[in-house]
């Protein structure tokens, strides 16, 4: 599961900075059409092997903006993520 950006963002850019895969988006890239910044799923890696809690929550302002659900310590989505792969910080998963 990816982190989830509620409508109580401010659109204040704190988490699109933060994201070490760059799976967040400002609301004008929002597929979706909300008015507010939106995760990716299919790239957001939820910061296993880069920080013990979303990067993006931590910097967010917006108490309970991002939410997300704990992991556990090796699911199957990500067992092909190698540890080198993580650390370039870069998209996992492509378009």
């Amino acid at each position: 599961m990816a982190v989830f950006i509620t409508d109580t963002c401010i659109n204040c850019g704190a988490c699109v900075d933060e994201c070490p895969v760059e799976a967040i988006v400002d609301e004008d890239e929002n597929p979706s059409g909300q008015e507010y910044h939106f995760v990716h799923s299919n790239k957001c890696v939820e910061c296993v092997g880069h920080h013990d809690v979303p990067a993006c929550a931590t910097a967010c302002p917006t108490e309970g903006c991002i939410v997300w659900s704990e992991v556990d310590a090796s699911p199957k989505h990500r067992d092909n993520i190698s540890s080198d792969a993580r650390s370039k910080k870069a998209p996992i998963v492509q378009d």
